[in-house]
């Protein structure tokens, strides 16, 4: 009886304390999301026990998914397009560009089952615990411009099909889907990935199947200049290395006792077979365009890749129009992967900003990426290098100076993170060292850059853009002199 009088007392108390009424409101809407099987969990590390997801594969899957499509084989034609090379300067370049820019966003694979943090999360291992908001910022900046180039090209491609539809329309639904795939998290983004690429197969073999035969149609392109071979490289470079800052995000419940080797090589052939299939397949249909009049008509001045898609599959019909809408639809793969990291990458500039489920700024990107792509369609092409080689100045000197951090200072040694310290501001390392490098390797990249908007006097001098390959270096070095120093003066900061 007087436990009843107790009970009583504290639900007429609850009622009455409009801030415990709140708290239990919260929690009763937390529970109906996780019974939904929206992923809750935040930047916080995940433990060893969680990491014992025995699907290595996955790690194939989710980027050979993510880059095998559309937006592969826009990336592919800009040789032809954009720096005027014929079959064989684009070939060679998607080549060596992809072969050697996979291997960093591979390795940065291998951070999320090891150590069960966020890619920018694990950057307070290098960047410290203030300093870790710059490349968090520039992350989230970064994503938001593959998202717009990413839902343009899907938006593009669904509205090249149909009269009722136009750039807009097609942007919003693309975004909307990706929205769906992305609030949901972890599990439902693998699942997806695990089984998006095969319509895309399909689609690059009717591809080669109706025009292959026209490949050989090829018109005669003059020899292009050293500088122009050089900045194509490195804007292939730069396609690949863009993946680094959100690799180690899915894998952070895979098994953390696999060997290293083991889960780079999974994600390398994921990130290389795809991406080197899909640009080469983009720069050969891209290249014989001017020789076929209705491709030449479908590619235009290069602002809409769907109508050039449709062009192709012209001959199949009906299929052929079906199968760039699945190829459109499928550019969700990309985009909630971006989204997905996005979210995370917003929590780690601020610790106020992590207060915030993950799943709401799903829903902030969702409003705000919608009007910025209807805008950013109208120059495709020209918008696609700019945010490719903007987004790979700044993610090859981040990826030198977390590289450098792994390979000099912990010695590639994964028990040399103290991952318990990852929010402690005074174990992590103060991160003076990482920012001052970051930002001096810009020193060398402003004039290394050669885009349509400014020409330094370095590539002015015929190197073409290298930007991203001074950059590199040069943040690696300074990185080296200055995290010493930095060592040296605070030998209580080894975190």
């Amino acid at each position: 009886m007087e436990d009843e009088k107790v009970s009583e007392t504290m639900e007429v108390s609850a009622s009455m304390d409009p801030q415990l009424d709140k708290v239990q409101s919260s929690r009763s809407r937390l529970k109906k999301i996780l019974l939904w099987g929206v992923e809750t969990h935040g930047i916080a590390p995940t433990s060893m026990e969680e990491r014992i997801d025995p699907r290595l594969h996955q790690m194939f899957t989710v980027w050979f998914s993510a880059i095998l499509g559309l937006a592969g084989l826009s990336t592919g034609a800009l040789g032809p397009v954009v720096f005027g090379l014929d079959i064989q300067d684009s070939v060679i370049g998607w080549v060596i560009g992809d072969a050697v820019g996979c291997l960093v966003p591979a390795y940065f694979v291998v951070f999320g089952p090891k150590l069960g943090v966020r890619t920018m999360a694990q950057s307070r291992f290098s960047f410290g615990y203030f300093g870790t908001a710059l490349p968090s910022f520039l992350n989230v900046v970064s994503q938001g411009g593959w998202l717009i180039i990413n839902t343009i090209i899907g938006g593009q491609a669904l509205a090249a099909v149909s009269s009722h539809l136009d750039d807009t329309l097609g942007i919003v639904i693309i975004v909307l889907i990706t929205f769906v795939i992305s609030f949901f998290g972890y599990k439902v983004l693998h699942w997806y990935e695990m089984y998006i690429w095969i319509p895309n197969t399909v689609l690059f073999i009717a591809m080669l199947g109706v025009g292959g035969k026209n490949l050989s149609l090829r018109p005669p392109i003059p020899t292009p200049a050293a500088s122009s071979l050089i900045s194509y490289g490195t804007t292939a470079l730069a396609s690949d290395l863009t993946w680094c800052t959100l690799a180690a995000d899915y894998g952070i419940y895979h098994d953390s006792k696999a060997p290293t080797w083991k889960i780079f090589l999974y994600a390398y052939f994921g990130l290389f077979i795809s991406s080197c299939g899909s640009h080469i397949l983009g720069a050969v249909f891209a290249a014989a365009a001017p020789a076929v009049p209705t491709w030449e008509a479908g590619l235009g001045d290069g602002d809409n890749f769907g109508r050039f898609l449709v062009a192709i599959l012209e001959p199949l019909g009906g299929f052929g129009k079906f199968l760039v809408v699945v190829g459109a639809l499928t550019m969700t793969a990309p985009c909630a992967l971006t989204m997905y990291s996005f979210g995370v990458s917003l929590m780690s500039v601020s610790p106020i900003f992590a207060r915030v489920p993950r799943y709401i700024y799903m829903v902030v990107t969702t409003a705000v990426i919608i009007p910025l792509a209807i805008v950013g369609a109208t120059r495709f092409f020209t918008a696609l290098e700019s945010v490719l080689n903007l987004i790979g100045y700044w993610t090859a000197s981040y990826a030198a100076i977390v590289l450098c951090e792994h390979f000099v200072f912990r010695r590639n040694k994964w028990s040399r993170y103290t991952i318990e310290d990852w929010g402690n501001a005074r174990r992590l390392p103060l991160g003076i060292a990482a920012v001052l490098s970051l930002m001096i390797s810009f020193g060398i990249i402003v004039p290394s850059m050669d885009q349509e908007w400014y020409t330094g006097p370095i590539a002015q001098a015929g190197t073409g853009d290298i930007g991203l390959l001074t950059g590199f270096f040069v943040a690696g070095i300074v990185y080296l002199v200055l995290r010493s120093v930095e060592r040296a003066m605070t030998p209580d900061r080894r975190s």
